[in-house]
């Protein structure tokens, strides 16, 4: 086995291994595996042999290392969930930064419009319970449903195996932060770190494994 599928089948068992634990609310083996899955999904684009381009390496280890801060942030109490939701949006804009940089026809702002009405759509449902949350997670859905919109513009210009992968983490990202608000702010559900956290992982693992 290859290092990097190795780092794969790695991040994929922590990741495992933290949903468990969220499951059972053994605290200590969520703050040792949940950033330990992100750290190892870290790994894969610094190892990429043949990357997109240097640009689109180096911004999703950017993000990547943002998404790790972030992750720490929400492992701690509510006073840092700020702090975490900033780390994440400031990680999807690396993203979409590597994405747009790596576009080869001008995106369509046509097809951005979709994305938009689902941001807009989800934040009026989340909106009377947000209180002071509110502009923060206005921003966030609108760069998540952006950085995914550049990744369905980057695979539309080129078509490959790597343009695949970013799409989908893009569109699982999406799914984990819309359930992850609806558990929070919402409608809490029981099994709501195997969805979140799980379309989570994926995503992440997708994303660096496109580089």
């Amino acid at each position: 086995m290859g290092l990097v599928p190795f780092l794969a089948v790695l991040s994929s068992a922590s990741a495992a291994l933290t949903i468990s634990a969220e499951l059972r609310e053994r605290r200590r083996l969520v703050y040792a595996f949940k950033p330990l899955a992100t750290a190892t999904i870290l790994c894969i684009p610094l190892l990429a042999r043949e990357p997109v381009s240097s640009g689109y390496r180096w911004a999703f280890v950017v993000g990547l290392a943002l998404s790790l801060a972030g992750d720490t942030f929400l492992m701690l109490p509510e006073r840092w969930f700020l702090p975490g939701l900033g780390a994440f949006l400031a990680a999807h804009l690396a993203y979409g930064a590597g994405l747009a940089g790596a576009l080869v026809d001008a995106p369509s702002a046509w097809r951005l419009l979709p994305f938009l009405g689902y941001a807009l759509g989800l934040f009026a449902y989340l909106r009377p319970r947000l209180r002071e949350h509110r502009g923060a997670v206005l921003a966030y859905a609108l760069v998540i449903t952006a950085m995914t919109w550049l990744a369905l513009e980057r695979h539309l210009d080129v078509e490959t195996r790597g343009s695949r992968l970013a799409l989908a983490g893009a569109l699982l990202f999406v799914v984990s932060d819309s359930a992850l608000a609806v558990n929070r702010f919402a409608t809490p559900f029981r099994l709501s770190p195997v969805v979140v956290l799980g379309t989570y992982y994926a995503a992440q693992l997708l994303l660096a494994l496109s580089v």
